[in-house]
């Protein structure tokens, strides 16, 4: 194979795997004209069409979805044996790229990231914040962060947080005016504030839960938003209760802004963990972090 034709597979890969020229040029940092010079170049010598081409999409076809198959892990091994060489180097280096909410990026994650990049210059970290569950093997993620309770069996995951809980909290003014929910069933009786899950598209049910028992409400009410800061504007407004984790929640309870209710019906369930495959041949710049984002309790 010449130098030139394993440049153009990585670049039909990149292709592949964003369903974008415009996205995979920049993830390659080149230009979107030349990466569609680059494939057409590629199905030319291959004699084969590869990739599928709209005006809003870009998939593979067929055979180009059996050689990104044949790609993947070949490319992924090549790059483990890479970051391996770091092992050589009197400092660890490398690129880690990670996948996390918004919330974990910026409570939990970054915080502990920003300083280990003080610390190592040559450690480079992307995290790529999104709410949706990302395939981590599938979009070339080094490691991925959920709640503890969503990880899937396969991944090896490590505790980066406390537990949580979802409070139920309401604003002085609205609680004098209504009263305060003691039982599920009150909620009924009560404005309630909902949250459209972004993954889903959803409502969000209150998941509550008391001596084992464990129940979903779902609550109505005036407002409802995908925004979690908005949603707590809003109780703070007085326009109902909300039910969100307690990070989001605190400061609002420690400035009396907000207060809980129903407190024994909130129970604590596992915080957010640092997940990746079982497979994975970490580099030591990835062995660090995962030690330094690790949860010390």
């Amino acid at each position: 194979m010449k130098r030139d034709e394993l440049g153009d597979l990585i670049a039909f890969l990149a292709v592949c795997e964003e369903r974008s020229f415009t996205r995979a040029a920049a993830r390659l940092g080149t230009s979107q004209s030349a990466l569609s010079h680059t494939v057409k170049r590629l199905e030319e010598r291959m004699a084969l069409r590869l990739l599928n081409r709209t005006t809003r999409n870009v998939a593979p076809t067929d055979a180009g979805e059996k050689l990104a198959e044949t790609l993947r892990p070949a490319l992924d091994d090549i790059e483990a044996r890479l970051d391996s060489l770091n092992a050589l180097r009197d400092r660890p280096a490398g690129n880690i790229r990670i996948t996390a909410s918004r919330d974990a990026a910026h409570t939990i994650l970054f915080p502990k990231v920003a300083a280990l990049m003080r610390e190592y210059p040559d450690i480079t970290i992307e995290i790529s914040v999104d709410q949706r569950f990302t395939d981590i093997v599938a979009e070339r993620f080094d490691a991925g962060v959920r709640l503890g309770e969503s990880v899937e069996k396969d991944m090896i995951a490590v505790r980066i947080g406390p537990d949580l809980r979802m409070l139920v909290v309401g604003s002085p003014d609205y609680l004098a005016r209504n009263g305060r929910p003691e039982v599920p069933d009150d909620l009924t009786h009560h404005t309630c504030i909902n949250l459209r899950l972004p993954t889903l598209g959803g409502l969000y049910a209150w998941e509550l839960g008391k001596d084992g028992r464990n129940i979903n409400v779902r609550v109505e009410g005036q407002f409802t938003c995908s925004d979690p800061d908005l949603v707590i504007e809003a109780a703070v407004a007085g326009l109902g209760l909300c039910c969100l984790p307690d990070t989001h929640l605190q400061s609002g309870i420690d400035s009396g802004k907000l207060v809980p209710v129903m407190q024994e019906w909130c129970p604590s369930f596992p915080g957010y963990h640092l997940y990746y495959p079982s497979r994975l041949q970490t580099s030591p710049a990835f062995a660090l972090l995962v030690e330094r984002v690790r949860w010390r309790g």
